[in-house]
């Protein structure tokens, strides 16, 4: 059996920083396990790619994921510069259709000046303001932010696997775990029959972070239930129609789904989605029900725990109800994207985009939790609903857990920092 000191379970963008920092900061044995073959399979690769500037993030309620936003874009452009990604400036305008909704773009802003972003980076723009900048685009209003950008998470995510493996870090693919033993050290057991002794584990596994958190006897409160996002791919001819991604203030608050977008990717192509359609396991890119042995337990979990209080809720009914009418129907899709670019036409989108799955927690109030949940067992930490904006914040979010478990004793005194492009210690003096 071999043993590390620290176990990361969970390859995408999360874990694979979290273990840059750690290999980067401490001379330990080091590993990421993840169930697929490479990192960066899942959420970290299938989302649509925007660096996000946090002024709709309410800066009381979501105040770590707002400070992460906001620093990590600096690091995200100093590493894309060093390793040659794709940084495409873009900016993003939310839209509010009606002067109900223009109010919580007022609140934007306010929020944007709490949250840290310059004031020479937003902009509350009219109707007519909108039109100048964007003839195609019609509103009563919007918010401009100009520091939004679009890249490739994926390819950051893989290019910090090469770092964190300089450092020493063994990436072990194709472990999925099946049962863990808690003791002194945790016993971590995979479907391959295989073990392997961590001292400290760190579950950070995105849609499969719950499961995992309750393997070590942690989070059997909640519950989950995981959302599909589809896209479509407008024709080359009409991708241009505007130039900024655009975005709409949400109809439904309280749930944690966005409507319909147009996003400009830094692959040059455009792309307009999501919504949000439920699918029985965060890997279910194509139909509904995935593995029958894994829909028959969601199934189960849904009748007997806390989704069945919010399926009690006619709001999030007609919601869901919506969602799956625009995810059979492309027409329905494009509809919903002629309020605010009454320019398109179904026809202008003939091929499918990148599927993406966000799982949000369920409380048992049935209610959706709002941020992070931080968990920790004996020996184990556990991010659980680490959701939009994860990935934008993921190198800050990262070096603030390193931090935590320095604090709570889990990593002892960090060695002196090896070479890197971003420094530790900034970072933690900012936040």
């Amino acid at each position: 059996m071999e043993k590390f000191d620290v176990a990361i379970i969970g390859g995408g963008i999360l874990g694979t920083a979290i273990s840059y920092w750690i290999s980067l900061l401490y001379d330990l044995r080091v590993c990421v396990i993840e169930k697929e073959k490479n990192v960066a399979r899942h959420t970290s690769s299938r989302n649509t790619g925007v660096v996000h500037s946090p002024f709709y993030l309410d800066p009381a309620k979501r105040k770590k994921s707002a400070l992460t936003s906001l620093i990590s874009h600096d690091l995200w452009e100093t590493m894309a510069k060093k390793k040659n990604l794709p940084w495409l400036q873009v900016g993003t305008i939310e839209v509010a259709l009606n002067e109900s909704q223009h109010h919580t773009l007022e609140k934007y802003l306010k929020w944007s000046a709490k949250n840290g972003i310059p004031e020479d980076q937003t902009q509350l723009l009219d109707d007519k303001e909108l039109e100048k900048k964007e003839p195609n685009l019609k509103a009563y209003s919007g918010l401009y932010c100009s520091r939004d950008v679009s890249t490739d998470y994926g390819l950051f995510t893989k290019e910090l696997k090469k770092e964190s493996e300089k450092n020493g870090t063994q990436f072990l693919f194709g472990k999925k775990l099946e049962s863990v033993t808690v003791g002194t050290d945790s016993i971590l057991s995979f479907s391959d029959a295989t073990t392997l002794d961590a001292t400290l584990t760190i579950n950070c596994a995105g849609g499969n972070s719950l499961d995992i958190a309750k393997k070590f006897g942690l989070a059997t409160e909640y519950d989950d239930l995981h959302f599909r996002g589809e896209y479509w791919i407008a024709d080359s001819n009409y991708s241009n129609l505007v130039q900024t991604n655009i975005y709409t203030v949400a109809r439904f608050s309280e749930f944690p789904f966005l409507d319909p977008h147009w996003i400009k990717r830094s692959n040059g192509t455009t792309e307009i989605g999501p919504n949000a359609v439920p699918v029985a396991t965060p890997e279910t890119y194509l139909g509904y029900t995935g593995d029958i042995g894994e829909t028959i337990d969601k199934v189960k979990e849904i009748i007997s725990g806390n989704v069945k209080k919010l399926l009690l809720n006619p709001d999030f009914l007609t919601l869901i109800s919506k969602e799956f009418l625009s995810s059979i129907s492309k027409t329905a899709m494009v509809h919903r994207v002629q309020e605010f670019i009454p320019k398109v036409k179904p026809e202008y989108f003939t091929e499918h985009g990148t599927a993406g799955i966000r799982t949000p927690i369920i409380s048992e109030k049935g209610e959706f939790e709002k941020d992070i949940l931080e968990l920790f067992g004996k020996n184990s930490f556990h991010i659980v609903n680490y959701n939009s904006p994860g990935a934008t914040g993921a190198p800050a979010y990262s070096a603030l857990v390193v931090k935590q478990l320095q604090e709570k004793g889990l990593l002892k005194s960090s060695t002196k920092q090896k070479s890197s492009f971003w420094s530790f210690e900034d970072i933690i003096n900012q936040a």
